[in-house]
């Protein structure tokens, strides 16, 4: 017979530890607390601002934003995380939201108010960060984040950069974007294999007038698939008879590829005529 194992009491989670980053939801933790510091302050006075916080982590930007006064919540997938949160910040009691901020309604944020997007964003999923926020712009006036370096430069760049594509022209079609600062690999842990950058945007005063927005996005969309193409023929595929391409001929911009073209001028082409 053999015999038995002797009982050994195996150490349950604790929730001083540190938390394990996973790889699958793609975490480095942000550890410098004065790159927390600047980045909370992105967005200038925080006192009684109602402020979403985008995987906490283990609350080393959390800290900061709740020393402001910001009427904070957070939304966060992680279990661990949730449950480290919960044992070091007594203030986020009932504020923790664990949820996927990309299939959670947004208006149930602060029911039905507007409010501020502040994160050090999972760059697996940043650019579908940035894409929700679009789609709830009504109720996101500004918003500040931690990108991969080259998706923060592409967010802000201007017409005749290469980096300037989809991501630039919807957002700034709406939002303002300023390029913050910038960050090497060895203030996260673990280390990423790239740079990262910091960008803050106000929502505009006043939309585009006489733009819908999912003409914006076909037209944007359509005319970057083919990037290297005039637009002429980047454009084809949505018919000679649509206003856009009818309007590209008319303004004479048909000989000019995507990135030559403002935010502006893609506003003009999804620009439906007075009636």
């Amino acid at each position: 017979m053999k015999k038995k194992r002797p009982f050994v009491q195996r150490p349950r989670f604790q929730a001083a530890d540190p938390v394990r980053a996973k790889k699958e939801l793609g975490q480095h933790f942000l550890e410098d607390a004065s790159a927390a510091e600047r980045l909370a302050d992105a967005l200038g006075d925080l006192s009684g601002q109602r402020i979403l916080e985008i995987g906490p982590g283990m609350g080393v930007l959390t800290r900061p934003l709740l020393e402001r006064k910001a009427d904070l919540k957070v939304v966060e997938l992680d279990g661990e995380s949730v449950r480290y949160l919960e044992a070091h910040f007594p203030d986020l009691q009932g504020r923790i939201v664990p949820a996927d901020f990309l299939h959670w309604p947004l208006e149930q944020a602060f029911d039905g108010q507007s409010f501020s997007i502040v994160g050090n964003f999972p760059y697996n999923i940043s650019s579908q960060i940035l894409f929700k926020t679009l789609e709830n712009k009504s109720l996101i006036p500004s918003f500040a984040g931690m990108f991969q370096l080259e998706v923060a430069q592409r967010i802000g760049s201007r017409e005749g950069n290469k980096d300037y594509g989809i991501l630039s022209v919807l957002t700034q079609a709406y939002y303002d974007v300023e390029f913050l600062f910038e960050l090497g690999p060895e203030v996260f842990n673990p280390p990423p294999k790239v740079r990262s950058g910091v960008i803050r945007m106000f929502r505009r005063a006043a939309e585009p007038e006489g733009v819908l927005e999912k003409d914006l996005r076909l037209i944007v969309k359509t005319a970057f698939n083919q990037r290297r193409k005039t637009l002429r023929n980047a454009l084809s595929p949505l018919g000679a008879e649509h206003s856009a391409v009818l309007k590209l001929e008319a303004e004479g911009w048909s000989g000019l590829r995507a990135e030559q073209l403002s935010v502006e001028q893609f506003c003009e082409l999804a620009r439906r005529p007075a009636v």
